[in-house]
C-alpha cells in the first residue's frame, strides 16, 4: 500500500492496543482514558476493515482457528492428520469454535457500532455514515451464518449505552434489518456529498457508488442466504439488488490489501499460517483436487503446489497440474497404527509430502489480498436466482459470467491466473446445464470462495452442495454428519448467563455444531 495507508494502519492499532476494546465499562469511565473528542473514527472504520479481514493479533488467531482449520476442513478444501486441526474429523474444541466471536465483539463490532454512533450526529459525514451501515450489516451477515442468533441490536453498546450483557436477538430478526439496513443505507448514499474517510476506508476509498454496488451485492447474498427459509422474501430481496445495480465486474471487488510485516494485522491471516506458522500442518483435500482435475479446471495449477518439504515455506514447489494429489480427510498421521493410518487410505503415494498444500506463489503468502465480496460469486448467485425464476435473465449468461469473473479474479487476488483462452475453453468444454444448474452453480461458488472458507461453509449448508461424503471418526461430536453451525464461547454461560440461556433454548439440539441455524432449517 501507499504511504498514506501504511500510516492510516499504524494509527488504526495504536487505536487497538489504546484499551477502547476490553473492559469497556470501566476503561471508558476513567478520567484518564481517551475521550471521544480525541478519537479519530476514520481510523477506527480501518481498524474494523482490517480486524475483519480475520488476523486480529497479528497471528492468525481466528483465520487460523476458524477459517482454515474448522471451515476449511468441513468444506473440504483442506484436511490433516494432526489431532489439533479439529476440523477435519469433526472433534469439539471450544476456544477454536469461539475465535471469530471473541475477537470481533470486542474489537471491530464494537469499532462499528462507535464509528456509527460518532458520524449519524455529523452532516459532513453523511454518506461516512451510510458506509458504516454497510459494512457494519457485511460484518454481521458473516457472525450469524457462523453462530446463529447472537447480539445485534444491543451488540457493541459496552461504553455508548452501559448494556455490557446484550440480547441475542433471533436471526431471522438480524436478516431481516440487515436487508433494510443495506437498501436504506444504499439508497441514501449520495456522489455529490464530501468524502469524509477517504484512504481510511480500505475497501473502495470512500467511493459512494463502490459501496452501493456492494451493498446491493452482498444484499443478494444475504437474500439468497434465505432460500431454505423463505424463499418468497428472498427472490423479493434479490429483484431489489438487481434494480439497486450490483456489481458488474471484478474492478468492484470488495478487497484488503495486505502488506508483509510479520506480527501485525498488516498481513493476511490465512496466507501467515500456510507459510509461516504451519505450512506442513495441513495439505488439500482429496475431494477438492479431485474434482479439479476431473473437470480440467485450468485454476488448479494457481491453487495448488507439491513442495519436495512442505515445512520450509523458502520451498515454493510443482506447480504443474498432473502432479497436484488431495489428501484424504479423516485420517492420522502416516505410520501412526491403527484403522485411520493416512497409509492404508486408498490411493497412497507413499510419502505424505506428495499431497499438494496451497500454491506459495498465489494464496500461501503474507500480501495475498483478502477479499470479502466478488462479482464471480454474486453473479453465480444470480445464476441461481435466475434458474429459480425469481429475477428476469438467463441462468446461463449468469452462471458463464460468475465463472469467468472467478477464473479472472485470480490475478488481482492472487497476482497470477488462467488467461482468456483457457477460460474461453473451458467454459465451451462445460456448458451450463440446467437440469444440474442449482448443483453446477455452487459447485462453482466453492471453488470462487477458495480461502474464504467460513463463507463457503455457509453457502454448503444453504445449497447442500458440492455433495460431500462426511467423514465419521471416532469420538466426532456430530454423529459423522458434517456439522452446521460454530458454538457460542463457553464465557457465556456466566458472562451474559440468561441470553445465552434463551438463544440456546431455541437450538432444537442445544449449543451443538450440529445443531442448525434458522435459515439452515
Amino acid at each position: 500500500m501507499r504511504g498514506r495507508s501504511k500510516l492510516l494502519l499504524f494509527f488504526c492499532v495504536l487505536l487497538a492496543a489504546s484499551g477502547c476494546k476490553k473492559d469497556f465499562v470501566a476503561i471508558n469511565t476513567d478520567p484518564t482514558a481517551i475521550s471521544g473528542s480525541q478519537i479519530n473514527f476514520n481510523y477506527l472504520f480501518t481498524n474494523a476493515e482490517l480486524i475483519t479481514a480475520g488476523n486480529s493479533d497479528g497471528n492468525g488467531f481466528e483465520d487460523w482457528r476458524n477459517n482454515l482449520i474448522y471451515s476449511g476442513c468441513m468444506i473440504q478444501h483442506l484436511s490433516s492428520t494432526f489431532s489439533y486441526w479439529d476440523g477435519d474429523k469433526y472433534f469439539y474444541n471450544g476456544n477454536y469454535n469461539s475465535a471469530y466471536w471473541d475477537a470481533n465483539y470486542p474489537n471491530s463490532i464494537a469499532d462499528i457500532v462507535e464509528v456509527i454512533n460518532h458520524v449519524q450526529k455529523d452532516t459532513a459525514s453523511f454518506n461516512f455514515y451510510q458506509i458504516a451501515r454497510i459494512f457494519k450489516a457485511f460484518m454481521f451477515q458473516r457472525m450469524t451464518d457462523m453462530y446463529g442468533d447472537c447480539p445485534y441490536f444491543q451488540a457493541g453498546l459496552g461504553y455508548i449505552g452501559g448494556i455490557t450483557a446484550p440480547h441475542y436477538d433471533r436471526q431471522q430478526d438480524i436478516y431481516m434489518d440487515i436487508l433494510h439496513e443495506l437498501r436504506d443505507a444504499a439508497t441514501a448514499l449520495d456522489p455529490g456529498r464530501p468524502n469524509t474517510i477517504g484512504a481510511a476506508d480500505l475497501l473502495y476509498g470512500g467511493d459512494p457508488l463502490s459501496w452501493k454496488r456492494f451493498a446491493y451485492s452482498e444484499m443478494v447474498r444475504v437474500a439468497m442466504r434465505l432460500s431454505k427459509a423463505d424463499p418468497v422474501t428472498a427472490g423479493q430481496w434479490v429483484q431489489t439488488a438487481v434494480q439497486g445495480g450490483v456489481m458488474t465486474g471484478n474492478a468492484a471487488n470488495a478487497m484488503v490489501h495486505h502488506q508483509n510485516v510479520t506480527g501485525t494485522p498488516f498481513v493476511n491471516g490465512n496466507g501467515l499460517i500456510l507459510l509461516g506458522n504451519d505450512p506442513n500442518g495441513y495439505r488439500l483435500h482429496a475431494t477438492f483436487v479431485q474434482f479439479l482435475r476431473s473437470t480440467a479446471d485450468p485454476r488448479l495449477s494457481y491453487l495448488a503446489t507439491v513442495c519436495a518439504n512442505p515445512g520450509q515455506p523458502a520451498d515454493k514447489g510443482d506447480t504443474t497440474a498432473a502432479r497436484q494429489l488431495g489428501q484424504p480427510g479423516g485420517y492420522d498421521p502416516p505410520n501412526s497404527g491403527g484403522a485411520h493410518d493416512l497409509t492404508g487410505a486408498p490411493g497412497w503415494p507413499g510419502d505424505q509430502k506428495a499431497y499438494s498444500v496451497v500454491n506459495r506463489y498465489t494464496f500461501a503468502r503474507l500480501d495475498v489480498p483478502t477479499f470479502f465480496l466478488t462479482y464471480g460469486e454474486t453473479a453465480l448467485l444470480l445464476a441461481e436466482a435466475a434458474q429459480r425464476g425469481w429475477i428476469v435473465g438467463d441462468a446461463a449468461q449468469y452462471y458463464n459470467a460468475g465463472v469467468r469473473g472467478a477464473m479472472q479474479q485470480l490475478a488481482l487476488q492472487a497476482g497470477a491466473g488462467p488467461d482468456e483462452a483457457s477460460i474461453d475453453a473451458w467454459l465451451a468444454a462445460h456448458p451450463y446445464n440446467a437440469a444440474q444448474g442449482l448443483e453446477q452453480i455452487n459447485d462453482q461458488y466453492w471453488i470462487a470462495g477458495f480461502m474464504d472458507e467460513n463463507e463457503c461453509f455457509a453457502n454448503f449448508r444453504r445449497s447442500g452442495y458440492p455433495a460431500l461424503t462426511p467423514v465419521n471418526y471416532p469420538g466426532n461430536v456430530t454423529g459423522g454428519t458434517i456439522p452446521r453451525r460454530f458454538t457460542y464461547p463457553q464465557s457465556e454461560a456466566s458472562a451474559n448467563g440468561s441470553n445465552y440461556t434463551d438463544a440456546v433454548s431455541r437450538l432444537s439440539g442445544g449449543d451443538k455444531m450440529n445443531s442448525r441455524v434458522w435459515w439452515d432449517k
